[in-house]
């Protein structure tokens, strides 16, 4: 009987040094699909053997190297958890993953990664979100004209109230799509990107319109009043030395001067 099993554990040594990564992917696959049961038989054997796991908890941090590494590791990480509290930053979070979740992660991306359509998707929502932004940019005013009326329609019939800024986008999206040529790929997902990107953008250009018009009507409004800026500012300067405060930057006085009445 004692040579049976011997003979069967070499057999099994032996196919096992010859397919390693088989077996080894089957057992993955085993663990995976029945996570709870791996968890449990983990615990059940934890507890049936707490002096071998203490055992082999020894024999790892008697090895110098080892030992050494995670003295660094866990002096990192100390430094790193003051170093943010003095900041008064959050501490560090972390996301504990299984095996079985990074495995998962790791097929997920490798599939996304070799999927051959994935180069036309990518340039389907390339062209989606650009030509997206393009025309909110170009017709913003008549989208949202637009949008109202719909929305009014829709309260003159009774129907519920629908936000007009969704019905901009709606539209949008619905002409972008008849215009292009293939769209077969986009997922509603990329529609939803594409959207966020779009409205992130329009702000964007709408934020830099809104300063460039400042800048500008700072200019004209000092271009103007040139000469009555400078005379308040030499005044200005002069109350200041009398109240025994620095002389302050001519330019600086011209931005905060009050426009004059018309």
């Amino acid at each position: 009987m004692v040579e049976n099993r011997e003979k069967v554990r070499e057999y099994y040594n032996r196919y096992y040094e010859a397919h390693r990564n088989e077996v080894n992917a089957r057992a993955a696959a085993r663990r995976d699909a029945d996570p709870e049961r791996k968890k449990q038989i983990t615990r059940q054997w934890a507890e049936r053997n707490k002096e071998r796991r203490a055992e082999l908890q020894r024999l790892r941090r008697s090895h110098p190297e080892i030992y050494q590494s995670e003295l660094e590791a866990n002096a990192a990480a100390r430094r790193l958890k003051r170093s943010l509290s003095r900041a008064g930053f959050p501490p560090k979070l972390l996301h504990a993953t299984t095996a079985a979740e990074r495995r998962a992660s790791e097929r997920e991306g490798h599939a996304y990664f070799t999927d051959p359509s994935r180069p036309e998707h990518l340039r389907q929502f390339t062209m989606f979100a650009e030509s997206l932004t393009e025309h909110m940019l170009k017709n913003d005013t008549r989208m949202r004209e637009f949008a109202e009326a719909y929305v009014e329609t829709r309260a003159l019939m009774g129907l519920p109230s629908v936000p007009a800024e969704t019905i901009v986008h709606a539209r949008a999206v619905e002409i972008i799509a008849e215009r292009m040529r293939r769209v077969d790929l986009l997922t509603s997902r990329d529609v939803a990107a594409a959207v966020r990107s779009t409205k992130a953008e329009v702000r964007r250009v709408e934020r830099q319109q809104q300063f460039d018009q400042l800048v500008r009507a700072v200019v004209t409004q000092v271009q103007r009043n040139c000469k009555r800026y400078v005379v308040e500012a030499e005044m200005e300067n002069q109350a200041r030395a009398r109240r025994g405060k620095p002389r302050a930057p001519v330019e600086s006085l011209f931005v905060q001067a009050p426009a004059p009445l018309e």
